[in-house]
């Protein structure tokens, strides 16, 4: 006779045999802690496990032997265009670090919200979560931000190509500063990420993190600059600093004939248009010790022409990235 069990029936109307076998037995697992559980799901390689950040504490007296000074800097805006867009919040966090690229301590946090002459677009609502209610009379404190940057030697955003128009359009105490893009001096797919988005980052370092406020991302990247993976070259953060000492060249392919736009565009170099005072242009920006093959390229493929001496700049993370 087959017997069907009544997953309703309370325990004591359970049957006690079944087909003459003992009782049931109910066996309690032993208790795992929480690190064991993680190393078990862990080790069946069915799993990925990401940890809770939680961000670094601010020390009052940093540690000696790290004499450097950073600010990582993470900005929402009205927009993408510097020249007529708002800054609507800044977050900052402050850390020492030294000439090898290790990251030291905490030293300061700084948020803020500020109220744009516009009402915020809900494209960028949707986008940041930010709403006109929240940005009510709000202004971002200045002195409280100075303090941060003002001591800084280097100032680190994850695109700071957009954060370095908007911060030096909205206060003179981002001018003068020498400043890093972890976005594009860092070779992530050479250290196994995906991609180069901050949530991808966050997420393959083994973390995840709520909020997603500037203030939150900016300790978020902190994290991710600082992860060691037991490699023996330098943390992400290592080989950003040491990118940002190099200087380097842009080159302006101007008066290059139209035909050979496809050309240019297949070897990386970008349009522009003008507007922004460089030459109306394709131009690409290049390690120094690239020039000689790059302007030899130029010569020969485009010019045409073994005279050929297109404008260039020279770069150091004092100039780049600005608008």
């Amino acid at each position: 006779m087959i017997h069907q069990f009544d997953l309703f029936a309370s325990p004591e109307a359970a049957p006690a045999k079944v087909n003459g076998s003992s009782p049931m037995k109910r066996h309690s697992p032993a208790a795992l802690s929480e690190d064991d559980m993680v190393r078990h799901l862990q080790e069946t390689g069915q799993y990925r496990i990401l940890k809770k950040l939680e961000p670094r504490a601010v020390i009052a007296s940093a540690r000696p032997g790290f004499s450097l000074k950073g600010v990582i800097l993470d900005t929402e805006t009205t927009g993408l265009n510097h020249r007529k867009d708002e800054i609507i919040e800044i977050g900052a966090v402050a850390f020492t670090f030294d000439a090898a690229g290790n990251i030291g301590d905490v030293l300061g946090v700084y948020g803020g919200l500020q109220q744009p002459s516009i009402s915020i677009p809900p494209e960028i609502t949707r986008l940041t979560g930010i709403t006109d209610e929240m940005v009510a009379r709000q202004m971002i404190d200045l002195h409280q931000l100075r303090a941060l940057v003002e001591p800084a030697d280097l100032v680190i955003a994850h695109n700071a190509g957009f954060d370095r128009p908007f911060c030096e359009a909205f206060s003179p105490i981002f001018a003068g500063k020498a400043w890093a893009c972890s976005v594009s001096e860092i070779d992530w797919s050479a250290r196994g990420f995906e991609g180069t988005k901050l949530g991808y980052l966050i997420g393959q370092a083994g973390y995840f993190y709520e909020g997603h406020r500037a203030v939150d991302d900016c300790f978020a990247l902190l994290e991710v600059l600082a992860q060691d993976r037991g490699g023996t070259g330098p943390t992400p953060f290592g080989e950003l600093y040491e990118a940002s000492q190099r200087s380097r060249i842009r080159i302006f392919a101007e008066h290059s004939p139209f035909d050979m736009k496809d050309h240019l565009k297949m070897r990386g170099y970008r349009w522009s248009d003008g507007s922004d005072g460089r030459p109306k242009s394709w131009w690409i920006e290049l390690e120094e010790d690239a020039f000689d093959d790059e302007l030899s390229f130029l010569r020969s493929e485009i010019y045409r022409w073994d005279e050929a001496d297109p404008p260039i700049k020279r770069l150091t993370a004092f100039d780049r990235f600005k608008a």
